[in-house]
């Protein structure tokens, strides 16, 4: 069968069914195209995007400057391992680590990659400038995280789907409660080989859990104390999604380095990926200063397609979107419409309890039980009515458009979700 022919739902859900690992239970509809913030089925029915491919997405479906990037480079030069220089990979560094605030970048493909990369940039930095003995460093995590699914990520979980049998699992990580100073604390008065923190600064997967005011400063003035490196993992964060161009900044809603926010927190470590591309192709990042990057010296670390040309060429497109278009700002407003509009359906509706997020990442809390299946169910009403999301846990669904959102699209998916729990 070739790709370019036409096939039913039934067929392409079948195909997936009978050739494909069934790690994944995707809600029932196939797609086939998509622009902007919408995506058409295979019978050319039109949805609202409201999970952006959680939050990869975030400067809208084929965005014409990424798409091309894309095609220009990929009609160039296209991969050439790191066993050579290229003739865009330095550009890329230059203009991504401005963009963020950093000396330097270690370029991957994937998030789950680039969060391993921050723990080995970690743990060798402990050993070779902090003097921690080898092999003995520790990283603190918080319960309930999210940072991907390889066998020393899951090492950490709390969701036995993803550990249950798949063990021996990785040591050298000390769980705590999220957004709990205090137990923070404690985990670095309990051990002196502490060698790093790493958190998101808010858990999307776990349901969109926004800290307190002030939490994500206050960790990373601890880490300072205790001389531990706090590693900010902004995959699913980062990149305009919450309303800043990094869900660690304070009020500043833009790459101008020159703009008049500052940072609210400023990690040692910072992991990017998904919207770092637009979605277009995989592109992960690890950011740091020189005292911190310098560890890892030539064999150390990398990959063959990590920092290849394609993908450096089509990052700085989809970076540039966000500065040119102002999607951190739209985002920090249509959010703030989004959850005013839906605090006032919430109060004269028994079947929602709450909403909650930052930016354009949201999400709704059903009154249900966790391992009840409203929420799914939920979802396929809305997909009835022509927007695409997705539950996050039994109870939880997380609402992520893509930023390129205008004020009528929002309120006319405020409208489709009003609707069907009305009618639910």
């Amino acid at each position: 069968m070739m790709v370019s022919e036409k096939i039913s739902s039934e067929q392409a859900i079948n195909l997936e069914e009978k050739y494909g690992a069934h790690n994944y239970h995707p809600l029932p509809v196939v797609l086939s195209k998509g622009e902007g913030v919408y995506v058409w089925d295979v019978d050319g029915k039109k949805y609202y995007d409201f999970l952006s491919a959680y939050s990869a997405v975030n400067q809208g479906h084929c965005h014409p400057k990424i798409i091309n990037a894309l095609q220009d480079q990929a009609s160039t030069l296209t991969l050439t391992s790191r066993a050579f220089y290229n003739d865009v990979l330095g550009k890329y560094e230059e203009y991504v680590t401005n963009y963020f605030g950093f000396d330097k970048v270690l370029p991957m493909n994937t998030g789950a990659e680039a969060v391993e990369t921050a723990i080995k940039l970690c743990r060798k930095y402990a050993y070779e400038k902090k003097g921690i003995p080898e092999n003995e460093a520790e990283i603190i995590v918080c319960e309930n995280n999210f940072h991907g699914r390889t066998t020393t990520i899951i090492s950490f979980s709390n969701d036995e789907d993803a550990r249950k049998n798949f063990g021996p699992f990785t040591e050298g990580f000390i769980k705590i409660e999220y957004d709990n100073l205090i137990a923070l604390e404690d985990a670095f008065k309990s051990s002196n080989t502490i060698a790093g923190f790493l958190v998101e600064p808010i858990q999307g997967e776990a349901g969109v859990y926004v800290p307190s005011e002030g939490y994500l400063a206050k960790a990373k003035a601890l880490c300072e104390k205790y001389d531990v490196l706090f590693i900010a993992d902004e995959v699913q964060t980062g990149v305009a999604r919450t309303g800043r161009l990094l869900a660690t900044c304070g009020n500043c809603s833009c790459p101008d380095k020159n703009c008049s926010g500052t940072p609210e927190v400023k990690p040692d470590i910072l992991i990017l990926g998904k919207a770092l591309s637009g979605g277009v192709y995989p592109v992960s990042a690890v950011f740091a200063n020189n005292e911190i990057m310098e560890v890892i010296k030539p064999g150390q670390h990398g990959s063959t397609f990590g920092g290849n040309p394609l993908a450096c060429a089509v990052a700085i497109a989809a970076l540039h979107v966000v500065k040119d278009e102002a999607l951190a700002q739209n985002a920090d407003r249509l959010g703030n419409l989004f959850r005013s509009e839906l605090q006032k359906f919430i109060e004269t509706n028994d079947l929602i309890k709450l909403v909650r997020g930052k930016g354009l990442l949201n999400a709704i809390v059903i009154n249900d039980t966790e391992d009840s299946s409203t929420a799914w169910d939920l979802c396929l009403k809305l997909r009835d009515n022509g927007l695409l999301a997705k539950p996050t846990h039994g109870n939880i669904i997380r609402f992520a458009p893509p930023l390129v959102m205008n004020e009528e699209q929002l309120l006319d998916c405020v409208s489709i979700i009003k609707k069907t729990i009305s009618e639910f």
